[in-house]
């Protein structure tokens, strides 16, 4: 095959890594950016308390011990047991056939992470997410924009959040698609066979319709009417906004955290909290979740990597001053309502565990699976390597990773989800070869 032949057929490979740069660049310019328009415009203001923030040092092995590989191959016993063979699409907890494109985009970043650290081939990971792409490419998108909030795994079809059949569907979440578009970019990167899936798949959704004015655009069905809703608050707004510059989308006033930014001390440490109102009901909340993803995948930014410092030090400190272990993020619990945020701050308080309706439930606090194994991959230092001992013994050979251990009585979390298996395989690839975001191995 002759050079030029070469070339056209790595076309694809050739422009997303043009795309890339440029959105890694675009990234690093908004920094300082930003960094010289709060020293001239802002002194003083809420960003000048992260100053004194000596961000924690990326803890990079370049190897994995056998403990990790034993850890690794528990993780991916979820998605051996939860992928549906037609379809190629994975459920979102165990045994229940719904999901999302966060969770979808978690399945891919998983994939990827497991054949990283050799638990698969790299000719089964090609085939996983081919065939995924296959169906994702074929659905029917909301009012044929973009993929709708839930899909049925089994048949593709548009559901409600009871995995009911809906005619119109529930409109998009745009943090969610900005996460697949995330994975979308990792895959490019990792499997250039597939771009001519990804591509087609990225032309095929509408992406525009969810950026206006730099800011990401949520579409939700109101009694039948479809209502635009700006989405996204400090720390997830700006992780799905690099995932969007990395295919060219102008987000910059998604990037921007300093515009809506408040400063809440915690153990003695600067927590990052939105200003605005969480979906525009409860105040809003921080939790560990968006940071992990940052970390793991992009390998933090000047600002990301002081905010995720200063979260995870709260969390030590609690543990320091309390004896309690901490580690919360948002998951699934096992009991109604089935899903709490236990945040660093949140509903106008330190470590308050909130509902999806804003409802306070501390009972529910859990020592979260993915955030210890995250934390530890993304910092190692010896309190993570506790919360690591703490949760080791939960890991299940025949279903995987539960969401951990609840804080009141040591009992399980016994919910087992796509997304802690997900960042238990990232946070492990993560330790023996750096941020996802780097191509090869």
């Amino acid at each position: 095959m002759s050079v030029k032949d070469n070339i056209i057929k790595a076309r694809s490979h050739i422009i997303f890594l043009l795309a890339l740069a440029c959105g890694l660049g675009l990234v690093t310019a908004i920094d300082s950016r930003s960094d010289g328009a709060d020293e001239t415009q802002n002194a003083g203001g809420q960003m000048a308390q992260f100053d004194d923030v000596s961000p924690l040092p990326l803890a990079i092995a370049g190897t994995s011990s056998p403990d990790d590989i034993a850890y690794a191959q528990i993780a991916w016993r979820y998605f051996q047991n939860n992928t549906d063979p037609t379809t190629g699409l994975v459920n979102s907890t165990d045994n229940y056939p719904s999901t999302t494109m966060w969770e979808t985009g978690s399945y891919f970043v998983a994939t990827i992470s497991a054949e990283r650290l050799g638990i698969i081939a790299r000719s089964e990971a090609v085939a996983r997410i081919g065939l995924a792409l296959e169906t994702l490419n074929d659905i029917r998108l909301f009012d044929g924009m973009l993929p709708n909030k839930a899909y049925n795994v089994r048949t593709g079809e548009l559901v409600n959040y009871a995995n009911e059949p809906v005619a119109r569907g529930l409109g998009w979440s745009a943090l969610d698609i900005a996460r697949m578009v995330a994975a979308l970019g990792h895959v490019e990167a990792n499997y250039p066979e597939l771009a001519p899936q990804t591509a087609r798949l990225i032309n095929r959704w509408h992406l525009s319709e969810m950026v206006e004015n730099g800011q990401l655009i949520g579409g939700n069905m109101i009694e039948g009417n479809l209502r635009r809703d700006q989405e996204g608050r400090v720390g997830y707004e700006q992780y799905a906004a690099k995932a969007m510059m990395l295919f060219g989308y102008d987000v910059y006033n998604a990037y921007d955290a300093e515009s809506h930014l408040m400063v809440r001390d915690v153990e003695g440490h600067p927590i990052p909290v939105d200003t605005r109102l969480h979906r525009n009901v409860t105040p809003a909340f921080t939790v560990s979740e968006p940071y992990l993803f940052d970390g793991l995948e992009f390998g933090f930014d000047a600002r990301s990597a002081r905010f995720a410092t200063a979260i995870y030090r709260a969390q030590e400190a609690r543990y320091r001053n309390s004896g309690i272990l901490t580690a919360v993020s948002e998951s699934h619990i096992d009991v109604a309502p089935y899903f709490i945020y236990s945040s660093v701050w949140g509903g106008g308080a330190p470590w308050a565990v909130m509902t999806f309706r804003g409802d306070r439930l501390d009972s529910k606090r859990t020592i979260t699976t993915k955030v210890a194994f995250a934390w530890d991959a993304l910092f190692g230092t010896d309190y993570t390597r506790e919360l690591v001992a703490a949760i080791a013994p939960l890991g299940d050979t025949e279903r995987g990773w539960p969401e951990g251990i609840y804080e009141i009585d040591g009992t399980t979390n016994s919910s087992v989800t796509v997304n802690t298996n997900a960042v238990v395989l990232a946070s492990l690839a993560f330790r023996a070869h750096g941020p996802l975001i780097r191509a090869g191995r």
